[in-house]
Parts: structure tokens; C-alpha cells; sequence
């Protein structure tokens, strides 16, 4: 299979080397019109002191807002027993009902969400909105938390079990069965057939050309710009990426984890170490650079950065942030191998922070430090702009952040195959031809991506993949009340979280009363 599967690829390639230059400028001009349609429907604008916010923002904000509340600040109090879990102390060598560890289905929902966002995306969030954005970086995960325990939570609840051994889980099922389950059946089933069709759509767009397109331009730039061999043969590189993808995800979720696990930490510790060295070499600006951001937290510049720059911005990217509400996380902690879905929701709770709170923050702390954010122009910006404030002291960081960006790329196309995979044999069946002939086409964009210019087609991707959320906090509300009760007993069994074990027991208690 993984022979077809390159012979095909290697003829996309030389398909797409010839007709390149005029298919991207047709496909555009016949996608651009439905693009700008659906793009302003979906983050059709309401505007809050001066800034202008798509409503389907304000959408994911309140939801996070409410879970937050309804959880009781989950994200604070249930932070260390999320990283008990993580380690697997929890762990039961007998439980085999799932594919992968904790660790595991963390480091592939992880390699979906860290990406190019936390580097482009933070840099522009700070140039619109000053240091102060920052401030609402942190802010945002803090609430995002809430919303991805609810989301997971209910992943792995509503999971199903393959023949094979396999499984399968997300929104697409949890918007099935749970709301089936609530005679609810008429909503469910028609939601779980829109969002399976919107996350589709999302990961052969946002979650692999997108991808793809980046670090081919990287690599490009890199390796001499018009110059470089790959300037006239990005496909070659792209060939290169997609046979990689394919030999993985053949594999499946064990597969896919195997490599995510060991990908995920290295990346990640990669780009900290960088900004660590750039941080500490202006150490004596670090109480000026806190100073801005505390100040500048309030100002309506910052407001504007943190909410216009880093959620508008970062959503809209996908891979900015933690995408926590869109739903795409739960296909992956469905997988987890586990009998209590409850855990699992508290694991989720590392994803937010690690994304968002530890490597979005390094990138700000490194820019705003180096006081390139005040270089922001129409020359340098996005990953220029954070690429030049490490270069400051790191005169070959650009090389680093290649490696950055092409292992941010490889991991987040893994994820999202294992997206869209899912979504795909929830609409079309679980059997194996079926999933081959998603997993080729989902190979073959990756070639498409890496040498053509479709912005279009990009556009109406991140509009689909934010527009996830809709379907999915919907049933996410309705089903909310049923996790209640789920909350309270695993605090029970497991003593934690005590003084709020006990607020959600009384609330139960009195509703079974008034029942």
C-alpha cells in the first residue's frame, strides 16, 4: 500500500510541476467568490470598544467564560492531578480499553495546536496590541482550559470501539449519541454530519497545506531564496513530507502518538531553550519588559491586541493557541487507553498551558524584551518580526527556526490526518479501503500545498475549522449538566480537588432532592 501510495504522489507531482503556475490562479479565481462568502458569514463582525470581533469569537469566549465558572476554575484547581495523571500514576496495566497512554493522546492533541501561531501569531498579536496582549494570552488559556476539559471529557465518554481494536470518538459522537441519549436525536445526528464534514475540510486545508506551504517558504528562504533549488521545485520537498506522512499515519493512532510523543517534547524544548538564551542575554531589560506588560494589560491598545490580535488572529490560524472549543482535540483523547473519561479531561487541562501560557509567552517575552515589536511594518512581520528578535542574539536563528517550523508542520499534518481520518469513516464507514483512500487524498494535498499558492482555498479552510466550534459548544452546553454528576464521583474516588468535590456533591445532592 505505502508503494501505491508514493508511485501515485511521485505523478501528482509531476502533474502539479508542469500546471502549477495556472491551476493555483484558476482555482483561485473559481474559489475566491464562495471563499469571501463564507469567510464573512463565519467571522461576520460586531465591534466592543473600538475593535471589531467575529461573533463566532465572542461565541467561543462566552462558552469558555461559562465553563469556567461551571467547573469552578477547573484549570486551577485541578492542575496538579492533570499532571499525575499525565506522568500515569494513575495508570492501570490491565485497562486496555483504548490505543495510546495519556502522555500519548496529550503530545498528538499538543502537535495539533503548537504551531506557526506561536511564533507569527504572537509577534502580530503584539504588534496591534502592544506588550499588554500578552497579558490576555495567559487570560484566554486560563479560560480555554475549562472549555477543553469539556470537550475531552466527553471524547473519550462517548467513544466507540472498532472491530479491529480500533477507536473512535469526538464530536462527531458525542453529538450522535449523547444528544440520542437527551431525545435529541433530530439536532444530534445532523450536527455530527456538519461538523464532520467542516473538520474534514479544515484538515486537508489548514491542517496540511497551510502547514506545508509555511515551511516550504521557510526552507525556500533559508536555503537562498530565488536561488535555491527548492524555489523551483518545492514539490520535490513536498514529495519528500507527504511519503514521510504516509508510512505514519498507515499506522494509525499508535503510530501516529510514537512519533508525536517524541516530536512534541523535542520541538518544544528546542524553542524554549532558544528564547531562554535571548531572554537571559537582555536579562537587565526584564523588569522594564514586565513593567509594559502589566501596564499596557488595560490600556485599549492592548485590549484590542489581545482579543483583535491573539484570538481573531490565532483562531482564525488554527494552530495559534489551543483551539480549545473547535473540537478537534477530543479525536485524539478518545484514543487514550482509560476507563475513567474524567481523566482525561483533566489531562486536556496541560494543553492550554503548555501551548499558550509557556511557549506563546516565551515568544512574547523574547520580542517585547528585544523591543523589536515596535518594528511592525508591511516589511517585516510574523515570523520576520519574531525571527529578526531572536536573530539579535542568535545570528543563525533563522536555521533553528526552520527546524522550528518544519517539525511544528510535520507534527500538526500527523494530527490532523488522524482529524480528518476520523471525521471521514464517521460519515463513510470504518472500513479499510475507505480510510486509505482518505489517507491518500489527504497525502496528496500535501504535495498540492507545498507548490501552489492557494490563499482562497486556505481562507475558506481556517473560516470551516473555526466554524467546528458552532456544532460542537452546542452540544457541548446541552450535554454539560450529565458531566456534572461524572465531575463529582471521580473527584470522590480519586480525593480530589476537596473543598470543590464537595460544592458539586451538595449541587447534586440537592437536584436529586428537587427530583
Amino acid at each position: 500500500m505505502a508503494k501505491i501510495i508514493l508511485s501515485i504522489l511521485v505523478f501528482l507531482c509531476s502533474t502539479t510541476t508542469v500546471f502549477a503556475n495556472g491551476i493555483d490562479e484558476k482555482i483561485d479565481k473559481i474559489i475566491a467568490p464562495i471563499s469571501d462568502c463564507v469567510s464573512k458569514i463565519v467571522f461576520y463582525p460586531i465591534t466592543i470598544n473600538g475593535a471589531s470581533v467575529p461573533i463566532l469569537i465572542i461565541w467561543l469566549i462566552v462558552g469558555a467564560i461559562v465553563f469556567t465558572v461551571w467547573t469552578k476554575f477547573i484549570g486551577i484547581w485541578g492542575f496538579k492531578h492533570a499532571i499525575k495523571v499525565a506522568k500515569g500514576d494513575y495508570a492501570d496495566n490491565d485497562d486496555n480499553d483504548g490505543e495510546v497512554s495519556s502522555f500519548q493522546a496529550l503530545a498528538t492533541a499538543l502537535s495539533g495546536t503548537v504551531g506557526l501561531g506561536n511564533i507569527a501569531g504572537v509577534a502580530v498579536a503584539i504588534s496591534l496590541g502592544g506588550p499588554g496582549a500578552m497579558f490576555w494570552m495567559a487570560v484566554g488559556a486560563i479560560f480555554g482550559m475549562a472549555s477543553k476539559f469539556v470537550e475531552c471529557t466527553l471524547g473519550v465518554k462517548y467513544r466507540r470501539f472498532n472491530e479491529d481494536g480500533s477507536v473512535s470518538g469526538g464530536p462527531m459522537h458525542y453529538l450522535a449519541h449523547g444528544l440520542t441519549r437527551k431525545k435529541m436525536r433530530w439536532l444530534g445526528q445532523p450536527l455530527a454530519v456538519i461538523f464532520s464534514i467542516l473538520c474534514i475540510g479544515g484538515a486537508l486545508g489548514g491542517g496540511n497545506m497551510l502547514q506545508i506551504n509555511q515551511a516550504t517558504q521557510q526552507l525556500i528562504n533559508i536555503t537562498g531564496g530565488k536561488e535555491s533549488f527548492f524555489f523551483a521545485n518545492s514539490w520535490l520537498f513536498g514529495l519528500i513530507i507527504a511519503t514521510i506522512i504516509a508510512i505514519i499515519i498507515i499506522g494509525g493512532i499508535k503510530s501516529i502518538a510514537k512519533v508525536t510523543e517524541k516530536v512534541v517534547p523535542f520541538m518544544c524544548i528546542l524553542y524554549m531553550i532558544a528564547s531562554i538564551i535571548v531572554i537571559l542575554c537582555n536579562i537587565s531589560e526584564l523588569p522594564h519588559a514586565i513593567e509594559l506588560i502589566i501596564k499596557g494589560a488595560f490600556s485599549p491598545e492592548a485590549i484590542e491586541g489581545g482579543i483583535a490580535g491573539v484570538i481573531i488572529i490565532g483562531l482564525r490560524r488554527s494552530v495559534q493557541s489551543n483551539e480549545a472549543g473547535t473540537g478537534s482535540a477530543p479525536i485524539a483523547y478518545a484514543a487514550v487507553r482509560t476507563k475513567e473519561p474524567v481523566s482525561q479531561g483533566f489531562v486536556s487541562l496541560l494543553e492550554p498551558f503548555i501551548d499558550t501560557i509557556i511557549l506563546c509567552s516565551m515568544t512574547a517575552f523574547v520580542i517585547i524584551i528585544t523591543g523589536m515589536y515596535t518594528q511592525y511594518n508591511s516589511d517585516i512581520s510574523g515570523v520576520e518580526l519574531t525571527s529578526a528578535a531572536f536573530k539579535t542574539v542568535l545570528p543563525f536563528f533563522p536555521y533553528v527556526l526552520a527546524v522550528a517550523i518544519i517539525l511544528f508542520a510535520l507534527s500538526t499534518i500527523l494530527s490532523w490526518s488522524y482529524y480528518g481520518q476520523k471525521s471521514w469513516n464517521y460519515l463513510f464507514g470504518e472500513g479499510k479501503k475507505r480510510t486509505r483512500t482518505y489517507q491518500l487524498m489527504f497525502c496528496s494535498f500535501i504535495v498540492i500545498g507545498s507548490s501552489m499558492n492557494l490563499k482562497s482555498i486556505i481562507d475558506f479552510t481556517d473560516a470551516m475549522m473555526l466554524a467546528m466550534a458552532v456544532p460542537n459548544m452546542l452540544g457541548m452546553y446541552i450535554l454539560m449538566p450529565e458531566l456534572k454528576k461524572d465531575l463529582a464521583a471521580y473527584c470522590q474516588k480519586f480525593n480530589v480537588g476537596m473543598s470543590v468535590k464537595n460544592i458539586f456533591n451538595k449541587e447534586s445532592e440537592e437536584q436529586e432532592i428537587a427530583a
